[in-house]
């Protein structure tokens, strides 16, 4: 029965991690060129300190105000001062580390814990992943598409033997 395996059976076990310190344009650069939407953020000894996702980083984005441009009988003007503060807030909040964007305390859940619990965490937390953790720190990531692949692995499974 899928809901009482273990979610060390279904977790990634490869997972991207970042830093603290490591600095945010290049945690989101990682993220889009690698396809990913989220990954732990992990001390130099293995403890989950929090969890970055792409949503954070659009926030911390989206406090950029866009220069002003001005169209005037189909000409664009862009107002010089409105670029220039634009260009000095995109390296601030680009500047920022991982640690400053990141949500701290995040949500675990143990290798040995049942993807029934999993499931709990994930729809009561609102939250699509979950860092698995073990004695030694991080051991792996579960998230709703594992989930959702053990559950139909289960009625492919079901029938295939009725």
């Amino acid at each position: 029965m899928p809901r009482q395996t273990p979610v060390s059976e279904v977790m990634t076990r490869e997972v991207l991690t970042f830093a603290p310190g490591d600095q945010a344009y290049d945690a989101m650069e990682t993220m889009v060129n690698r396809g990913i939407d989220g990954a732990p953020v992990v001390t130099e000894s293995g403890t989950v300190v929090g969890m970055l996702s792409t949503g954070d980083l659009i926030v911390q984005s989206s406090s950029l105000h866009f220069p002003t441009v001005i169209s005037i009988l189909g000409a664009t003007i862009e107002l010089p001062s409105s670029k220039r503060h634009f260009e000095e807030d995109l390296r601030k909040a680009l500047g920022s580390t991982v640690g400053e964007v990141m949500h701290a305390d995040p949500i675990t859940i143990g290798a040995d814990d049942t993807v029934e619990e999993a499931a709990t965490l994930l729809h009561d937390h609102d939250i699509s992943r979950l860092p698995v953790v073990g004695d030694s720190g991080l051991v792996g990531i579960v998230a709703r598409v594992d989930i959702l692949r053990a559950l139909l692995a289960d009625d492919r499974a079901a029938d295939t033997e009725s």
